[in-house]
């Protein structure tokens, strides 16, 4: 199994404030899967995904990533394993206001030693005409495929999205999934994607449902539908 967590828990505060917001989640996904993470706001998604990321330590529990245990490690292994492994795209883009839509990818590209090629990463997303352009210059929809190009330069092995549409509208919200898709199927990029929108779990490999810190139900869908097809998004 390419990602396996077992017995994960986190929590926040002490005494009075303390909460506990995962309560032993374990689960697992095979390489080259796309799984989407479900739940209402508080119930623990985005911290999960966050543990996986190494962006929030875990308190305990054991999170492996294509054999290598993260949990536990030392900052500057946990640093590595984000360079070496992971794409980050969130709601908000955080593109950087003066570099052109070229220059916030190659932010990411000379992090690694193994780079996609750029002009094939612009060619795909739709980015080759805004290539020069600065993010004030583009549509929402325009800048997260720069946001998507960015993780994805890295050619990382794991990709996290945290509300990739949530800021969208239908129509760029079915794009954007659609590109989503289609790196999954080219690059084989294994994803997991934390959302609010129930419409995209039919699109997905697996389907993971959080509540009040853990696993209420999860499933394999048996036939998925395209992105392009999805309805109510």
């Amino acid at each position: 199994m390419y990602l396996e967590v077992k017995n994960l828990k986190k929590s926040y505060g002490e005494g009075g404030s303390y909460i506990q917001v995962l309560k032993g989640i374990s689960t697992g996904l095979e390489k080259g899967e796309m799984c989407v993470i479900q739940g209402t706001s508080g119930s623990g998604k985005s911290t999960f995904l966050n543990c996986i990321g190494a962006l929030d330590i875990p308190d305990s529990g054991s999170i492996q990533v294509d054999g290598i245990e993260i949990a536990g490690m030392k900052p500057e292994r946990l640093a590595e394993y984000r360079r070496n492994y992971l794409g980050f795209i969130f709601q908000f883009y955080n593109l950087i206001p003066n570099l052109t839509v070229r220059e916030n990818i190659q932010v990411c590209e000379y992090l690694t030693k193994s780079p996609l090629q750029m002009e094939e990463l612009l060619e795909i997303l739709g980015l080759t005409e805004h290539q020069n352009k600065f993010p004030s210059q583009l549509s929402g929809g325009q800048q997260q495929r720069c946001a998507i190009a960015r993780a994805l330069i890295k050619n990382p092995k794991l990709l996290l999205c945290d509300e990739p549409t949530g800021a969208l509208d239908s129509k760029t919200s079915r794009d954007i999934l659609a590109l989503l898709e289609k790196v999954n199927e080219r690059y084989g990029t294994t994803m997991l994607i934390v959302t609010h929108n129930n419409s995209i779990k039919d699109m997905v490999h697996k389907v993971i449902r959080i509540k009040d810190g853990q696993i209420s139900k999860e499933y394999y869908n048996e036939v998925r539908i395209p992105a392009m097809e999805l309805e109510d998004l």
